[in-house]
């Protein structure tokens, strides 16, 4: 494998920066939905694998591709580990990235290294760069990104790569597959609809175009309008295709899945079929699940309760935060972008602040039970009467809509007896046409907030509506001035920050400022906001 080249002198940083750049330099400015441009001809895909010299690399390779609208990036998760816990090298292509390019390319369960990344990359752009033309120009991000992922994976040698689908599934750059081992559609729902269609039934059409002639299939339990769909497409491609049920919690043998939320049994379940079709169609009997019902290979137990995945349902405690004072901030993360999800979401919190707030008590009285008698009583009064309050950290792109997102995140928790005290919006700071950290507006830069003003209207007609009491929210509102001299919204059960930044430092002001409060703040919308949050707090 050719190293990084001479001409590229410096720090390795600084060489994963230029990379960085020149990566950026792939992402267009235009919308996903507009097919303008030459560049969404899904035929180019096919001229840059002969220029990258891995047509016979692609055919070789013993491939797992999953579709879908929610569940994919999980159940691509739980695969890999089942199969990397049953001895197998694996690779694993997700999307998208949450704080570093190089998340999406795992090898055997970690991140690719800096230096091999960069070895890849550049063997792949210089090659793309030199041989491109008018006709057949540099490939786009994401494409580049699929491309870049055969090539190491290739030359990595795996025994498996399971490939996520990044958007749809027929005209996605990972469906240049043409022979996998076994396919999968996760949940489907209602989510890209500008670029994907308008029903179920439109969606789950470009879905199942990952489905390949007599190649065996998996889905999960879906609305009928979609099933129909998968199964005529199923029917006229001679494949199999089959309902992986959800995984019984019994056979986990009194472990928890490595993935929060009670819909992660359906990802598992899918997984598991996944995982047993590729054992078996790859000729490795020796573990095998197919033919059993009653228990699960241990194997598949250790990948099942052992999987990680950034940014769904995860759960990071502000370091940030003094550790000796009794208030607290603790973010509650979760991408979801899609009604559906955004349901799951709010079940998800519900049920982990009611666990956190139960475990807090526990270790108050596990506190109480020692020390002075001036200790306790000092605890009593402070321990005992600590606020639990909910937040809302919310933002989701201009083309979806918070009618359809926000409504099912208050009504679900307001089921489970969970209100936010305050939804606050906020810019992405991640910007849409750099890569990496570098690549972060100045703070105090000018940012368009009119969709965050919409969000945050829309969000206070929902709330004082349910209190049958719709109030002129431009009168309840009052601006002031953050730190930096910019403008901050505040209104009755919202607020809009210029910045994340300066979002969270209101949320940390507000802790140190009263020892008494913790405040539990639930991040959702968008997985672009999830990262960005991460990027901060994990600092």
């Amino acid at each position: 494998m050719a190293q990084v080249g001479e001409d590229r002198k410096g720090s390795e940083s600084a060489a994963y920066v230029e990379a960085l750049d020149a990566l950026s330099s792939l992402i267009t400015k235009r919308s996903r939905a507009d097919k303008s441009n030459k560049g969404d001809r899904f035929d180019l895909l096919f001229d840059y694998i002969k220029i990258l010299d891995l047509e016979d690399a692609i055919s070789d390779m013993k491939i797992i591709h999953v579709a879908g609208t929610k569940g994919k990036g999980s159940t691509c998760t739980f695969t890999e580990s089942i199969l990397r816990n049953c001895g197998f090298r694996t690779g694993l292509f997700t999307s998208p990235h949450l704080i570093d390019v190089r998340e999406r390319f795992r090898l055997d369960g970690f991140d690719i290294c800096e230096e091999k990344f960069l070895a890849y990359f550049w063997w792949c752009y210089d090659r793309l760069k030199d041989k491109t033309t008018e006709d057949i120009p540099m490939p786009t991000y994401f494409r580049f990104l699929a491309l870049l992922a055969f090539k190491i994976f290739s030359a990595e040698q795996v025994d498996v790569a399971i490939l996520e689908v990044g958007l749809g599934g027929k005209f996605d750059a990972t469906n240049v597959v043409q022979k996998p081992i076994v396919c999968g559609i996760a949940s489907l729902g209602y989510d890209h609809m500008e670029i994907l269609g308008n029903t179920l039934g439109e969606i789950a059409g470009e879905k199942a175009g990952i489905f390949k002639h007599a190649v065996p299939a998996f889905t999960v339990p879906q609305l009928d309008e979609a099933m129909h769909v998968l199964e005529d497409k199923a029917s006229k491609l001679e494949v199999p295709l089959k309902v992986a049920p959800p995984l019984d919690v019994n056979l986990l043998n009194g472990l928890k899945l490595g993935l929060e939320g009670e819909h992660q049994f359906v990802n598992a379940g899918l997984a598991v079929a996944l995982s047993s079709t590729w054992l078996q169609k790859t000729g490795h009997l020796e573990v095998n699940y197919l033919e059993q019902n009653s228990s699960l290979p241990e194997q598949f137990i250790k990948g099942l309760t052992t999987s990680s995945l950034q940014g769904r349902a995860q759960i990071v405690p502000d370091h940030y935060i003094n550790n000796g004072s009794d208030g607290d901030l603790v973010f509650y993360l979760d991408g979801a972008h899609s009604p559906e999800s955004m349901d799951i979401c709010a079940k998800w919190f519900s049920v982990a602040i009611a666990d956190d707030n139960q475990q807090n008590q526990m270790n108050h009285l596990v506190q109480n039970n020692s020390g002075s008698p001036a200790d306790l009583q000092q605890r009593n009064q402070i321990g005992g009467s600590t606020k639990k309050m909910q937040i809302l950290l919310f933002n989701c792109m201009q083309v979806r809509d918070p009618e359809l997102l926000l409504p099912p995140l208050v009504k679900t928790c307001a089921s489970h007896g969970v209100s936010f005290t305050k939804a606050l919006f906020v810019p992405n700071i991640s910007v849409y046409y750099k890569v990496g950290s570098h690549a972060l507006p100045p703070s105090n830069s000018q940012v368009d907030l009119s969709w965050q003003f919409t969000l945050q209207k829309f969000w206070e007609n929902l709330i004082q509506g349910g209190k049958g009491d719709v109030k002129n929210e431009n009168a309840a509102c009052e601006e002031f001035q953050d730190d930096l001299g910019l403008s901050v919204r505040t209104c009755e059960n919202s607020a809009v920050f210029p910045s994340l930044p300066s979002a969270i430092k209101w949320l940390r002001d507000s802790v140190q400022h009263n020892r008494s409060i913790r405040l539990q703040v639930l991040v959702t919308g968008s997985l672009h906001l999830v990262g960005d949050v991460l990027r901060l707090v994990k600092k």
